[in-house]
């Protein structure tokens, strides 16, 4: 072996060793500093995407099915599944809501009892007495969100929603996104849950996230 290459070689070795004593070291400080290295779930088999990184909500003022007035720190102290949609909506909507229903009833009950949030892509039309009459149908955990409509918007969108308005022989049509964002008890978006959206692998997918939550901070 030429003496270059083994100058080569034990070049590589220490530079293994460092990059191998780097995530060793950082293993430890995490520990130190009240961290846990648990990785997030890998739950793909489930349309799940879950965020090592929790994302923060816009910040917003909107009213409620009851009328009163909500922020953004309202939405902490339990975990919820927000869907973006309106109570006209034909088709998805009333789908998507039977699933959460069907869902929160198949949920085990060593498992954080959830909300279920419907944020209007429609406030003209969704007042809080339309929302309340809607949500009502679905359980008493289930609620509404209504307001200003680009307030809407961005709420929508910081949890990767969209809709979009447009009209069809004078009538309005709501074209919005069909997935759930999973909200942490500190109102920030921890999962995104893509359709088909199946009752029973929601409820895994659930207990899978906050069972992982807990491992990651067992003091919370």
């Amino acid at each position: 072996m030429g003496r270059s290459l083994r100058i080569t070689l034990f070049v590589l070795f220490l530079v293994v060793m460092l990059v191998f004593g780097l995530t060793v070291g950082r293993q430890v400080f995490l520990k130190g500093a009240g961290e846990s290295p648990v990785a997030a779930p890998d739950l793909s088999q489930y349309n799940t995407y879950v965020y090592e990184q929790p994302r923060p909500l816009a910040e917003f003022t909107l009213t409620n099915e009851q009328g009163e007035t909500v922020t953004r720190d309202d939405l902490k102290g339990q975990w919820t599944f927000v869907f973006v949609g309106y109570t006209n909506c034909p088709d998805i909507c009333p789908a998507a809501m039977a699933n959460l229903r069907q869902t929160d009833k198949l949920l085990s009950a060593d498992v954080p009892k959830p909300d279920y949030l419907l944020v209007t892509a429609d406030p003209e039309h969704d007042t809080p007495e339309q929302l309340k009459a809607y949500t009502g149908f679905f359980g008493e955990n289930f609620h509404g969100l209504t307001g200003d409509l680009e307030t809407l918007r961005e709420l929508a969108k910081s949890v990767s929603a969209v809709f979009v308005h447009r009209e069809v022989d004078g009538q309005l049509l709501v074209d919005h996104s069909g997935h759930f964002a999973l909200l942490n008890p500190e109102g920030q978006l921890q999962a995104l849950i893509q359709p088909p959206h199946k009752p029973q692998e929601l409820a895994q997918a659930y207990q899978r996230i906050t069972q992982w939550a807990k491992a990651r901070n067992p003091g919370s």
